[in-house]
């Protein structure tokens, strides 16, 4: 898929975007709401929703009413309670593994979950969510990181697995995971040395252009902010 710097500009009629108060999150809901879509934004630090909680899932979405033409997981971390990535098979603790497929894989699939009755059967819609090159078996050729790399990589078979299901109700839908490309935020800024960065607000423009571009028969795919298929 190439991107088109012609092609109008993606304007969903109404968003959800979880996670809000990140810095991708946010530059997301500014960006669409700058575009004139009418926006909910939620996150864990000013509604509770908790990722690692279906209830609070469940808690969050259940008042919220169809249909919303984009569903953007914006939310995923790379350190979790202290734990840094790790470098060596000797640095695998159970419990950070299973934190960071709690957060990074298993949150986002509850989200699809309890999300789903909130698209349109009868038109386009889109639900993507934050990945990372790092997730693609195919891509890594560095090893370490362990327990991000896995959780990102089951995030990206989740949203394929429910990419095939939905297909079959929702013609016309398109769930994607993304590669935002590194961002100056939190959550890169000690890993980003070497690499160039973009700002928050580049990189939300970049993803909703890719979104932009992506039809029913890319649904289930991962891509990169270029609108590039990333190997899995």
């Amino acid at each position: 898929m190439t991107l088109s710097p012609t092609r109008p500009a993606y304007v969903p009629s109404r968003a959800l975007v979880i996670g809000a108060s990140g810095g991708i999150g946010s530059a997301l809901t500014a960006a669409l709401r700058d575009r004139g879509s009418d926006v909910t934004a939620l996150s864990r630090r000013t509604d509770g929703l908790d990722l690692t909680d279906e209830s609070s899932i469940a808690a969050a979405l259940s008042p919220l009413v169809a249909p919303y033409d984009l569903i953007f997981l914006a939310t995923g971390a790379l350190e979790l309670h202290g734990n840094r990535p790790e470098k060596s098979l000797r640095a695998l603790d159970p419990a950070a593994l299973a934190a960071q497929f709690a957060l990074n894989a298993i949150g986002p699939a509850l989200v699809l979950k309890h999300a789903l009755r909130l698209l349109p059967r009868d038109r386009p819609a889109h639900v993507a969510a934050l990945s990372a090159r790092v997730g693609s078996i195919g891509d890594n050729r560095l090893g370490g990181w362990y327990g991000y790399r896995a959780a990102k990589a089951a995030l990206n078979q989740l949203v394929h697995t429910a990419a095939v299901e939905i297909a079959r109700s929702h013609p016309l839908a398109v769930l994607c995971t993304l590669h935002p490309g590194t961002v100056e935020t939190p959550l890169t800024r000690a890993y980003a040395a070497g690499h160039p960065t973009v700002s928050a607000a580049t990189a939300a423009a970049n993803l909703l252009a890719v979104l932009g571009a992506l039809t029913p028969a890319d649904t289930g795919g991962f891509f990169d902010w270029q609108g590039k298929a990333i190997p899995w």
